[in-house]
């Protein structure tokens, strides 16, 4: 049923065919997650590929923690991270501004990986459903951009990295259907939802002991809000506006390409000064 008309419609429509209004998921499929319903992540293929990525490189810097640093997967020594992409203030200043994006994909420790591909998971997935894959795409670089320039910016000292700084990103996305959609009860759902897990996350982030980085975390809910309300939600296929944001992920893949080439270039370099072929 249309939140706005209550006329009855199809499953599969984006559009309201009655009074053209943009349409998410199903009031049942939110409420199913809100009451927790589904105590499992919920996978789609684009959440798997990410998770594919992540995990990929989490296994090369355990080689290159154990071929090149000498130590075991459980103790990943800072050396390794930064030779890999971490954000490290001294190297982004010389200009090794791509890794900004690297970072994001770069991991700390096993109990790190499976924390962020967890609420990866669920989050990629509502995500791709009410924005679509391109603006899904958008937030997660621009948001792991923005999460680690604050870091950049608030603690240049400490390098940091993880696929957090995107995770609050999609967050952020989330809470602004509801500020773009204020008379719609759907998205003022979807808003209050992730709005108490923001705050919960952020409280959690203060928490000492953990080694959090609480600047990546608003940096990267703050990028994803951003392009939440630039974006809004899709309309019609093909459209002018469609094809903007097409061409924006497009650009986004692109850059990130560049930056993980980038990141190649210098590792190799760097082992090359340390007497590795």
């Amino acid at each position: 049923m249309c939140p706005n008309c209550r006329a009855f419609i199809s499953i599969t429509d984006r559009i309201c065919p009655y009074c053209n209004t943009q349409l998410g998921p199903r009031a049942i499929d939110l409420r199913a997650s809100q009451l927790g319903a589904s105590l499992l992540p919920r996978a789609n293929l684009t959440s798997v590929i990410i998770l594919i990525i992540n995990i990929t490189f989490f296994l090369i810097e355990l080689i290159v923690n154990y071929s090149v640093f000498h130590s075991s997967p459980e103790n990943l020594q800072l050396p390794t991270l930064v030779a890999l992409g971490a954000k490290f203030a001294p190297y982004i200043y010389r200009g090794q501004y791509w890794r900004l994006i690297t970072a994001g994909f770069l991991h700390g420790g096993f109990i790190h990986i499976a924390m962020n591909s967890w609420a990866l998971f669920d989050l990629v997935g509502e995500v791709e459903q009410f924005y679509g894959t391109s603006r899904l795409i958008v937030a997660y670089i621009f948001s792991t951009i923005t999460g680690f320039w604050l870091s950049l910016m608030w603690r240049p000292g400490v390098p940091s990295l993880g696929a957090s700084a995107a995770c609050f990103g999609l967050i952020g996305i989330m809470l602004a259907m509801g500020v773009r959609r204020r008379t719609d009860p759907l998205a003022l759902a979807v808003r209050s939802f992730y709005g108490r897990w923001a705050i919960y996350a952020l409280i959690f982030s203060f928490l000492p002991g953990f080694g959090i980085d609480v600047a990546a975390h608003i940096g990267g809910l703050a990028g994803g809000f951003v392009i939440g309300l630039m974006a809004g939600l899709p309309g019609m296929p093909n459209s002018p506006r469609e094809v903007f944001w097409k061409a924006m992920a497009g650009v986004a893949i692109v850059i990130t390409l560049y930056a993980f080439l980038q990141n190649w270039l210098s590792f190799q370099m760097l082992m090359r000064a340390m007497g590795h072929t």
